[in-house]
């Protein structure tokens, strides 16, 4: 089966499996043109999507997109029950969140169900990296794994108020 959309992109999944000869040769190059996506923003879900949007509103310091700030402390929050998004300083895209009824915590680095996606998040140095753990454990965060000793590549990983990992490390 050829769905035209891989027909498109030279791709093809005969044999059960999407191919492209261009795809063997990895790290080959890519001439980016406006014929490709575009990467609009991360989803991810999470059973309170108001509650996730104001973690990492304040944790990223990202505005809601314009119709998706918190109501007034006396009317429903229709949008947080569904679908919210979070922009950054020049007004695009950065993440949403998507409420859905359950949601498995991911059970990082072992166990039954495993992360499908986390966030890199990196600041300068190591007291940036100390002031932002301290950030995050304020704002609801759980510290799952400390690795700020490593000269190499300090970092912490943590999992967000949904149970999504995320980390933060030192690029100097």
């Amino acid at each position: 089966m050829v769905c035209t959309g891989y027909k498109y992109a030279g791709l093809s999944d005969a044999g059960g499996g999407l191919s492209h000869p261009g795809m063997l040769a990895r790290g080959g190059p890519v001439e980016a043109d406006d014929s490709f996506p575009k990467l609009r923003q991360v989803v991810l879900d999470c059973t309170d999507a108001r509650a996730l949007a104001e973690f990492y509103r304040r944790l990223l310091g990202l505005q809601y997109r314009p119709g998706d700030e918190p109501p007034a402390a006396d009317e429903p929050d229709e949008l947080g029950q569904d679908w919210l998004v979070l922009r950054g300083p020049g007004g695009q895209p950065r993440l949403a969140f998507q409420q859905v009824a359950r949601l498995p915590e991911a059970t990082w680095p072992q166990g039954p169900s495993p992360q499908q996606l986390h966030l890199d998040l990196t600041v300068p140095t190591l007291r940036d990296l100390d002031a932002q753990h301290e950030r995050a454990l304020a704002l609801g965060a759980r510290l799952l794994q400390d690795r700020s000793d490593d000269p190499g590549e300090p970092l912490r990983v943590y999992a967000d108020l949904a149970g999504h990992p995320f980390c933060i490390f030192v690029v100097a």
